[in-house]
This record gives C-alpha cells, sequence and structure tokens, in this order.
C-alpha cells in the first residue's frame, strides 16, 4: 500500500463493501492504526447517523466516567467473614459436629468401651483444616494466596474459625461424659499445631491426610477393635500433650515463611 489508503479502497472499507477481502480489510486497518490522516479520512467519510451515533455514545461515556457507579456498601459481618472463612468450610465443620455428637451418644451406649469422644478429639479439627488451604476447595485461592497476608497469617484466621467451631462440641460432650478438659483439648491442640507445621513443608492438605490416618490407624483402630483404653488418651498423658502442643505451636510460628512458597494441594 502506497503511503496512504487510497480513496477508493477507504471508501469501500467504510461502507462495509462485501468485495474487500480480509487481507485487504486487515492491511487497511494495520494502517489506519498508524496513520492520523487517514483515520481523520476515515471520520469524515463516515456517514452523518454513524458519526450522531459516535457521538452521543461518546458522551454517555463521558458522563459515565464523571458519575462513576455507586460504591457496593458491603455489610460489616460479611467483610468480617471472608477475612476470616470461607463458605466451603460450612458443610464440613457441620460433619465434624455430627461427628462428635454420634462419638457422644455411642459413649453414652457403651461406656465400657474406649471413649470415641476422646478417639476423635485430636483429629477433628484436621478435615476443616485440611480445606481452610486448599487450591481445589476455594475457588478464590488464587486471588487470596497473591495478597500479602496471605500464607501462616491466614491459615491462622481460618484455624481459628475452625477450633471455634468444633471445640465447643468437644467441650459440651467432654462435659457431659464427666471427662477432664486437658483429655480432648490438649490432643486437639496439639494435632492442629502439627498440621500447620507439617503443612508449611508439605502442603495442609497432606499433612492432614497423614497424621489423621496416622492416629486413626494406630490408636483408634486397635482402640476400637480390642476395647482397650490406649495409652494415649489416659489422664496420666496430659502433661506429654501439653509439651507436645506447646512445641508444636513454637516451631509453627518459627516456620512461617514456609507458607510462603508451600504447596496448597
Amino acid at each position: 500500500m502506497s503511503k496512504h489508503i487510497p480513496a477508493a479502497s477507504l471508501a469501500a472499507y467504510t461502507a462495509g463493501d462485501p468485495a474487500l477481502d480480509d487481507t485487504a480489510v486487515w492491511t487497511i486497518e494495520v494502517h489506519l492504526e498508524n496513520c492520523g490522516d487517514c483515520r481523520a479520512r476515515l471520520a469524515a467519510a463516515a456517514p452523518p447517523a454513524l458519526t450522531t451515533l459516535l457521538d452521543d455514545v461518546q458522551v454517555m461515556i463521558d458522563r459515565g466516567v464523571r458519575t462513576g457507579p455507586e460504591p457496593v456498601r458491603r455489610r460489616a459481618w460479611r467483610h468480617f467473614a471472608h477475612r476470616w472463612a470461607m463458605w466451603e468450610l460450612v458443610p464440613w465443620l457441620a460433619t465434624i459436629a455430627v461427628a462428635v455428637a454420634a462419638a457422644f451418644f455411642l459413649d453414652r451406649t457403651f461406656p465400657q468401651r474406649p471413649s470415641l469422644v476422646l478417639l476423635l478429639a485430636p483429629i477433628a479439627p484436621l478435615a476443616g483444616m485440611a480445606v481452610a488451604w486448599s487450591r481445589r476447595r476455594d475457588p478464590g485461592w488464587e486471588i487470596v494466596a497473591g495478597t500479602a497476608r496471605a500464607g501462616l497469617e491466614l491459615m491462622l484466621r481460618r484455624t481459628t474459625v475452625i477450633l471455634a467451631v468444633v471445640l465447643p462440641p468437644l467441650a459440651l460432650a467432654g462435659w457431659r461424659l464427666g471427662m477432664s478438659p486437658a483429655l480432648w483439648l490438649l490432643p486437639a491442640l496439639t494435632f492442629t499445631a502439627a498440621t500447620l507445621l507439617l503443612g508449611g513443608r508439605i502442603g495442609v492438605v497432606r499433612a492432614a491426610a497423614i497424621l489423621g490416618g496416622a492416629w486413626f490407624l494406630a490408636v483408634v483402630t486397635p482402640a476400637v477393635i480390642t476395647a482397650d483404653i490406649p495409652v494415649l488418651i489416659e489422664p496420666a498423658s496430659a502433661p506429654g500433650w501439653a509439651v507436645a502442643a506447646l512445641a508444636g505451636t513454637v516451631l509453627a510460628v518459627w516456620r512461617a515463611g514456609d507458607y510462603r512458597h508451600a504447596n496448597p494441594r
């Protein structure tokens, strides 16, 4: 093409002449991107109706830019909830609460067998924690993970919500069964801290699966089969759980940087 678009070609392009093939249209449009003179000729050749329409659209756009849309008012409780939790946690937390209730009724029905509430307490928060920092479960994970406060701080927020939901049913069940709070609270905190610590290295989902599976296979299954009370849930084990919970919490905070590179899956 010469320095400028020929008048006939420009007129055909303006009128939308079907005789122009794709190559010709592409050549004209590329030239228009870099030639102000031809763009001015194109504007002058436009039909009056089209010019009027474009002017009206420009006025509407300018008016919209100046006024802008009204800001969406968000309720305070929704803002708080989005910072601390996500809706995908609700069914998992409900399932945990139902499991604790079922364990309580089984303990009341079969008091001679090892307490299922105590056996369930250490791993009760783990299912919720696995969902709380999961790429597959959280639809907004990419956005959340890219924020400045993502990592251990976000995980601690969501873990706090999980514990706030899981611990009250355990406390109620333990109180009704006459158990010491240390027997169910300390193991739950220990496994929570261990999941946070290990999750920074291999991912929270894998950490929860490994710790929960190990406890279920090594402690819960033998206790259910043999009806013997495991040493790990007897009153004498409380000091050991306290030390483990404190050590796990300190180490998880110390290794907070692992969550900047942790695999969430």
